[in-house]
């Protein structure tokens, strides 16, 4: 397994980080993959998909390129440079795009764990690899990225106040599969056999991705990312909304119905706005009539207040049943299809 050596200050200094650069490459990575973990994911994949594929048809180089750099079990390093803070898209992949030929060929060497294909012996590999970041962007991300950046900062409102209450060891053992913390100050960052790395006194970021997909990187000694897939509600919430039975819908309202579904774990008014899609008064409205009636209830954690169901409500919503009404249908990237 690969794991890190942190020690007590860099762990303390660690902090969230949101990336569109991040983005984008975990979606390049979705698309090369074709397959969707999820409905939302499945109907991005149905959009988007076959452009992509066209785009690489057309382009058998940049095709060999993303295929050699996304490699099995490593990513070419100048493909995911470690985000900055506040970075944006375009200021990230011209990072990627200044990369050095003979760094960006020895890179993916080492991503193919072999010798470079005689057609990636050339000198504009980053500018290709720059080139295909930005039609991803442009064309399946950015259309999205108000909406997701709210469902990564919703996120982001929810490891810290797990923070909060259980320290970073409780984080950590749930970002990802193959990440947990060790004791000892080691963190175990995947679960491939590569030598332990010593980061004390480095700065590390945690970055979420709405795919479900992660990886890591860092710039010399001195910066290392922990690149994540939101998990749970929030993860689903890119492409489809929690069912909402149609007796509940009718009886307390659609949205106000699904809020109190998507409270079977407890959730921020920050997180219900990025998953639901709804203002921040509306969401706190429905709150208000949900906490009157007994059927959700709040506490701190933190600067956060999360709600959550009371056992009236798990009641009322498993009496309910399944979800079978209209408006529960995954549209691209999270556009719920609503009545």
């Amino acid at each position: 397994m690969g794991w890190w050596q942190v020690n007590a200050d860099t762990l303390a200094g660690s902090r969230f980080v949101l990336s569109p650069l991040a983005e984008t490459f975990a979606s390049l990575k979705l698309l090369h993959a074709g397959v969707g973990r999820h409905p939302g994911e499945q109907a991005w994949l149905r959009a988007h998909l076959p452009g992509y594929r066209a785009r690489l048809a057309d382009d058998p180089v940049t095709a060999l390129l993303v295929r050699a750099g996304l490699g099995r079990d490593w990513i070419a390093d100048f493909l995911t440079p470690t985000p900055g803070d506040a970075e944006t898209f375009e200021e990230g992949v011209a990072r990627v795009r200044a990369a050095d030929p003979a760094r960006a060929r020895a890179d993916l060497r080492l991503s193919l764990a072999g010798p470079l294909p005689g057609r990636l012996e050339r000198d504009d590999l980053a500018e290709r690899a720059a080139r295909i970041l930005e039609y991803v962007w442009t064309d399946a991300v950015r259309p999205y990225w108000p909406r997701r950046r709210r469902v990564l900062e919703a996120d982001v409102v929810a490891r810290t106040a797990q923070v909060s209450r259980g320290g970073w060891a409780a984080v950590l053992d749930a970002l990802r599969p193959g990440t947990r913390w060790l004791g000892e100050n080691r963190l175990q960052v995947n679960l491939h056999e590569y030598p332990p790395r010593e980061i004390s006194g480095a700065q590390l970021v945690f970055v979420p991705v709405t795919p479900q997909t992660g990886w890591v990187s860092w710039e010399g000694r001195h910066r290392y990312a922990v690149v994540y897939p939101c998990t749970g509600v929030l993860a689903g919430s890119d492409g489809c909304r929690a069912p909402v039975p149609t007796s509940l819908g009718a009886l307390l309202g659609h949205t106000r119905a699904q809020v109190l579904v998507l409270l079977d774990s407890p959730l921020s008014t920050t997180q219900l706005t990025a998953v639901t899609g709804q203002g921040l008064g509306s969401v706190g409205r429905h709150l208000k009539v949900l906490l009157d009636a007994g059927l959700v209830e709040r506490r701190r954690a933190g600067r956060s207040v999360l709600y959550s169901r009371t056992g009236a409500g798990q009641v009322l919503v498993e009496a309910a049943g399944p979800g079978t009404g209209p408006g529960t249908g995954p549209t691209p990237d999270g556009a719920s299809i609503r009545s």
